[in-house]
């Protein structure tokens, strides 16, 4: 075994290794950019280097800079977790050649799975069944659109090098093709370093099954079952679950069986997944699945697949990368209950998933019947630099349904400020019909992403709370406080106030009137709730509200203020607590910055006329390209940046003459 492992990684992937790592005995060495001096997974490793500025390109993705610093400390191992430079063959063979172990597949299976269109050449030729389409190299647009018109829309373009929904574009009409695919390459080019895409028709109702799989040196391959990831949003995954549900006996086989075989074609070793995906407009059956993908590397849902078979996966591969044969056989692995995995973004539901930065203020999880994996603290923040990924939490019982109770009791215990977040999102995904049911698609989200994101009203009580909580009178009170003894309500001068609270679907006023120290009667919507301070403690109280007791954690950052009340995250704004005006809007005639990033291109010039909906400026943040476009027809007056400036969120981008507005 090891004695000394780099981990050429960060965030919550990088903690998890050195969990294992730890726990075998082997020494761990992080490496960090400028933006993570103090992150968590430097605060874990036994040694850290810095390799580099925020940017990745210069830092995590720097295979120089990575090789360094394994050779600086020493290390006779490096794993590459997921994403970056876990599945860049060039990456996998300067490790080799550097004389320190790789932990993954051999560079050669990462060449040969690492082009998606070469990948499904190759599986067509071992049998593997796989999608309609073109897989060439041919990248002409032209071309590439009359392929997509032979294969019939709507039609899926998908980056070949890579994946993470990066670099993916469905298209539903001819139209929009153009367009679609200079963005995927684009975004492909970005993120890859290649450009290239492929063409494949787009399952009306597609489920995303997928089998783990793992090799050793010694010849053996053997599969971990399923685990279903239809759930997604922006073709990124947001819940997975292991086993897949509806899963037969004989589909598992044939599934089983298809990985295997992908897995020999190449000579795997290690942890890797083939990635199906599976038309159940009939239902779910041996002959309806098609291969996508593989990934040579560990995926980030790799947990669930943990929890229901008693394995750790990490360990697997530090054994397999140190030479031993596989722990188990095929006959040996099982299957033992239900678990699901549930990602929790930094991102905005309400915006299109936006991905969102902030300091994490408050960040609390819960501390049973779950287990949580992440790559930040209390007191971090989220930056446009990486995956806005604050944590994964993973549960597992006995079957689906008491799994999914347990998934969303915990995803209720989740408590985060400081940031907007996909919680209220996720929570609500758990009680979608299809989803309860076992009937997961990949189109489920967008069906029902309005009523999914759509903001409600807060009731009663909480604006009640929110008022209180704005007015001060909730923070512990010292002897030492020259107004303890005169009471909160003295320093307004009468025994009344009326406070303004903005939330999602507009403002509130809410009265509060002093009924005694420490009583309140509150008047909020259509009630009037009386309101006792029973126990004041930092950023929380104890309360009894209309005779209900209540326990209140609340986080106030200037006129922000998030409530922690039964399971909900509440965010409301205090107009008054800075400038007692509303604030925040952007008039018609100015595009801004939705949030930090990157200008890739600017598509008009001053004195152009544009029409509503019309690209004006790309964008790129966090992995992503956004599109900007013209909110109204107008004529431009000013463009305020150019290719390749760095903004910050609310920077005005490009502004339409007012005359224009009309």
């Amino acid at each position: 075994m090891f004695s000394k492992l780099l981990i050429a990684n960060r965030g919550e992937i990088a903690c998890r290794i050195i969990r294992t790592a730890r726990r075998l005995g082997i020494r761990t060495v992080a490496v960090y950019s400028d933006a993570d001096g103090y992150a968590l997974h430097v605060m874990l490793a036994d040694e850290a280097v810095r390799i580099g500025p925020a940017n990745a390109a210069e830092s995590y993705l720097a295979i120089d800079r990575v090789i360094e610093a394994a050779r600086a400390v020493g290390a006779d191992a490096i794993h590459p977790g997921y994403g970056f430079l876990s599945e860049n063959a060039d990456f996998a063979e300067a490790v080799e050649a550097a004389g320190i172990a790789f932990v993954g597949p051999p560079p050669e299976a990462i060449r040969a799975m690492g082009l998606k269109d070469a990948a499904k050449a190759l599986m067509e030729q071992s049998g593997v069944p796989v999608v309609p389409g073109y897989h060439g190299d041919h990248q002409d647009p032209e071309f590439l659109a009359a392929q997509a018109a032979e294969i019939g829309y709507p039609v899926l373009i998908k980056a070949r090098a890579g994946g993470g929904g990066k670099g993916m574009r469905r298209v539903e009409r001819r139209e929009d093709f153009a367009s679609a695919l200079e963005s995927a390459q684009r975004e492909a080019q970005a993120s890859f370093g290649d450009g290239g895409v492929l063409i494949e028709k787009y399952l009306n109702r597609p489920r995303h099954i997928e089998v783990q799989i793992f090799g050793d040196r010694h010849g053996n391959i053997v599969h971990l079952f399923e685990r279903d990831c239809s759930l997604q949003r922006r073709h990124q995954k947001v819940i997975e679950e292991a086993p897949a549900p509806g899963m037969t006996a004989e589909v598992r086989r044939a599934m089983g069986d298809a990985a295997v075989r992908a897995a020999h074609a190449i000579g795997y070793v290690g942890a890797g997944t083939v990635e199906f995906i599976a038309d159940v407009t009939n239902g779910l059956w041996p002959d309806h699945f098609y291969f996508m993908e593989m990934n040579t590397r560990l995926q980030v849902e790799h947990p669930v697949t943990e929890a229901v078979t008693g394995l750790d996966l990490v360990e697997w591969q530090l054994r397999v990368a140190a030479g031993e044969p596989l722990p188990k056989k095929q006959g040996e692995i099982s299957i033992d209950g239900w678990s699901f995995e549930a990602r929790i973004y930094a991102e905005d539901p309400t915006r299109g998933f936006l991905p969102a930065t902030g300091r994490l203020a408050h960040l609390s999880f819960p501390d049973s019947n779950t287990r949580i994996d992440s790559g930040v603290q209390q007191g971090d923040s989220i930056t446009p630099f990486y995956d806005p990924l604050i944590a994964k939490l993973i549960v597992h019982a006995g079957t689906r349904s008491a799994a999914l109770a347990r998934l969303k009791a915990a995803l209720k215990e989740v408590q985060i400020g400081g940031t907007v977040t996909n919680l209220d999102f996720l929570i609500r995904l758990t009680d979608e019909q299809d989803f309860r049911a076992g009937r997961p698609d990949t189109g489920l989200i967008d069906r029902t992403v309005e009523r999914l994101v759509a903001p409600s009203d807060p009731d009663d009580e909480a604006l009640a709370l929110a008022a209180i909580v704005s007015t001060g009178v909730l923070q512990p009170m010292t002897s030492s406080d020259p107004w303890a003894s005169l009471g909160y309500w003295q320093i307004w001068g009468d025994a009344h106030r009326t406070v303004s609270i903005d939330h999602a679907n507009g403002r509130a006023a809410v009265t509060l009137a002093s009924r005694g120290r420490d009583q309140f009667a509150v008047r909020a919507g259509t009630s009037t709730l009386p309101v006792l301070v029973l126990e004041r403690f930092e950023n929380g109280a104890r309360l009894e509200v209309a005779g209900q007791r209540r326990t209140l954690r609340f986080l106030q950052q200037g006129e922000m203020l998030t409530l922690f009340l039964d399971g909900r995250n509440l965010v409301f704004h205090l107009p008054d607590a800075l400038s007692g005006g509303h604030g925040g809007e952007i008039a018609d005639d100015e595009l801004v910055a939705p949030m930090p990033g990157l200008v890739k291109m600017v598509r008009v010039a001053a004195g152009e006329t544009v029409a509503k909906g019309q690209p004006l400026v790309v964008m790129e943040a966090m992995k992503m390209e956004l599109t900007l476009s013209a909110s109204r027809q107008g004529t431009v007056a000013s463009v305020h940046v150019a290719e390749g400036t760095q903004v910050s969120e609310g920077t005005v981008l490009v502004s339409l003459s007012e005359e224009a507005a009309q």
